[in-house]
């Protein structure tokens, strides 16, 4: 067992100099599509995982817009990156509840017209306590699940068409995984549904964590065959890669009656309308 683990251990260290390598090589002029006008919005920014994102694409430069559940910590996080000459702005956000994630919407678009690039990194962390109860259960379901969920679907309308792509990150985790060896599904027929794109859903989704909250309120949860160990946050994690890989098979998807639309839209502009323009989605694109 011992040695297994040394070698894990070796390995990741190995995979860990190589990254800091490929970190030292700068992006050549035709690998960057960004620009210092490309808005990308990091949320649970103001320490950790998240404020390190922030400060890297900042520094690669892009205008970041950071996000923080406590106002002044955020204000403080972002005023480290100003004074670093990072050009960077802050929000509230708690994506816990959607009255905010309403408000800081309005404000990117009133603000910036939309937005390139949304990096999903707010959420609870796993607890090192055994047992569960239900209000962490559900606290950590709401908020890395719903909540990044909530996020994805009020800033999609603000993804601005780019020749490039808009991107959404969602930061995650192994634990997160159907067949992982700490965090496997054990219910075969569940796990052979949530394996199955083809027939994945949101609805299917929002049922597997419905279906463990009700579990954990009973109490059942450990005979139910969700993972044991880091329990709620593995759930959690789950349904956010599930959920990612749904929405990038939707997203990915653009059937010709879609895809049609900025073209009939073009041809039947009024004679005030512009040449020589680039367009998707209804939206001119720069060249």
């Amino acid at each position: 067992m011992t040695g297994k683990k040394e070698k894990a251990s070796e390995k990741r260290e190995k995979r860990l100099q190589e990254i800091s390598l490929l970190r030292t090589i700068p992006y050549s002029d035709h690998q960057r599509w960004w620009s210092e006008e490309t808005i990308a919005i990091v949320t649970g920014a103001n320490r950790g995982i998240g404020f390190e994102i922030a400060k890297q694409l900042a520094g690669h430069g892009l205008t970041v817009i950071l996000t923080s559940r406590d106002t002044s910590v955020g204000i403080e996080a972002a005023k480290v990156l100003q004074e670093g000459g990072f050009n960077v702005d802050v929000h509230q956000l708690d994506i816990l509840h959607e009255e905010s994630i309403s408000e800081f919407t309005k404000w990117i678009k009133e603000k910036y017209d939309g937005v390139d690039i949304l990096v999903n990194n707010a959420g609870v962390n796993y607890n090192l306590v055994s047992g569960n109860s239900m209000e962490y259960a559900k606290q950590m379901i709401e908020t890395n699940y719903f909540g990044t969920k909530n996020m994805i679907k009020a800033m999609i309308p603000l993804m601005r068409p780019s020749a490039a792509g808009a991107r959404i990150v969602n930061v995650s985790s192994r634990l997160g995984k159907l067949n992982g060896r700490r965090s496997r599904i054990e219910d075969e027929a569940l796990r052979e549904k949530l394996s199955n794109l083809e027939t994945l859903s949101e609805e299917l989704i929002d049922n597997m964590v419905s279906t463990f909250l009700q579990q954990v309120e009973a109490d059942t949860w450990q005979s139910g065959g969700w993972p044991q160990k880091f329990t709620d946050y593995a759930v959690s994690k789950l349904a956010v890669n599930l959920y990612s890989m749904l929405m990038a098979k939707q997203l990915s998807e653009r059937p010709e009656e879609h895809a049609a639309d900025t073209g009939v839209w073009l041809a039947l502009l009024p004679n005030e309308a512009v040449t020589g323009k680039l367009f998707a989605e209804r939206r001119e694109l720069k060249v």
